[in-house]
């Protein structure tokens, strides 16, 4: 078994990745400085973030830190020796990226900029896992995107991204780090609390709320169940063939928003929606190639975006955050054996509430 370092290693993927190292007996060190990125007032941050530890607790160590304090980081690394680094520490929200681009620029380049520079010089680091995005590649110009597609960011998180991206390998190349980049793309789960687009839509769902459809939500996305985009990481993180290669790590399928949403109305047939206009700077994305992550890492996606849904629908009623304010009467649910289920679930948690 191996020591692992897996800075911001609280936060949503990382929380994933870090429960799958312990559960396979590493011995685990999280780094996290434990930032909240969306408003205390529409946040459950606090409240997911002992769940996502829940029976592991005592099984890894947590530190607290931010991986733009060099020195700090630095005794960290020195102290704990980790024979492998998975790096997920940064600003996580390409919306607020391009709000707070010098935010995005310290969390993302310039964390990795200190990771590389201080294990340059040590010889018990075996691997740095950098993890990137698919915002990398921009407007795809063909589908499945494989990892050889061109990356030509049109914003500012895909931007830093890439830049860190460029560092590791420039790193690699000069010093010998030995190093693995990994891209995600839409990653959605339990416990997520940073308002991407799949959270909105299971929270409405749940509250009764209208989901916003920009221009019918024609959008492609890649999503990304969290425990398949933890499991392709921790292959990535050991895998000798992964040694200095970059890997889509996804589901392998472009699904629209639109399709979401209608995966969503089988277990509330009321649901609504509301349209917008898309955001013209959003990059047009769809399926991302994932057959080097299957041939080399023998990488398998288990859940379909339907059983992934499902899985986060089940999870959240069970576990529902004191904000959520789930308005959605059990009778609402289609009467399905599986949504049956789930309605009665609503009923407790409404219950709860009361």
């Amino acid at each position: 078994m191996a020591k692992i370092l897996v800075t911001g290693g609280a936060g949503f993927v990382g929380s994933f990745v870090t429960r799958q190292l312990v559960q396979a007996g590493h011995d685990v060190v999280v780094l996290d400085a434990f930032v909240q990125y969306v408003s205390p007032f529409q946040s459950s941050y606090q409240f997911y973030l002992q769940k996502r530890f829940a029976g592991i607790e005592e099984s890894f160590v947590m530190e607290r830190g931010d991986t733009r304090d060099k020195l700090n980081l630095a005794q960290v690394i020195q102290r704990y020796r980790p024979e492998r680094i998975v790096h997920l520490a940064g600003l996580p929200i390409a919306d607020l990226s391009n709000r707070f681009p010098d935010e995005t620029i310290s969390t993302t380049v310039n964390s990795t900029v200190n990771i590389l520079h201080i294990i340059k010089d040590l010889d018990f680091v075996k691997r740095f896992v950098l993890i990137s995005s698919s915002m990398v590649y921009g407007d795809f110009r063909y589908e499945p995107a494989d990892e050889d597609h061109p990356t030509q960011p049109k914003e500012v998180y895909g931007g830093t991204k890439l830049a860190a991206e460029v560092l590791t390998r420039s790193y690699g190349s000069r010093f010998g780090i030995p190093y693995t980049i990994i891209r995600p793309s839409a990653v959605y789960g339990p416990t997520d609390v940073n308002n991407r687009v799949s959270q909105q839509f299971i929270m409405n769902a749940l509250a009764g709320t209208p989901l916003t459809l920009h221009d019918g939500g024609a959008a492609k996305l890649d999503f990304t169940y969290v425990a398949d985009a933890a499991h392709g990481i921790c292959l990535a993180t050991f895998a000798e063939e992964a040694k200095n290669e970059t890997f889509n790590i996804t589901r392998g399928e472009g699904r629209s928003l639109r399709e979401f949403v209608e995966i969503l109305r089988r277990h509330f047939p009321n649901l609504r929606t509301q349209e917008r206009k898309a955001d013209v700077f959003r990059p047009q994305r769809g399926a991302l190639d994932i057959l080097k992550a299957r041939s080399l890492l023998r990488f398998e996606p288990k859940y379909s975006l339907e059983a992934g849904i499902r899985a986060y629908l089940d999870y959240v009623v069970d576990n529902p955050p004191p904000d959520l304010g789930i308005k959605q009467p059990p009778e609402a649910i289609v009467e399905s054996a599986e949504s049956s289920r789930l309605a009665g679930r609503i009923a407790r948690a409404l219950e709860a509430v009361d």
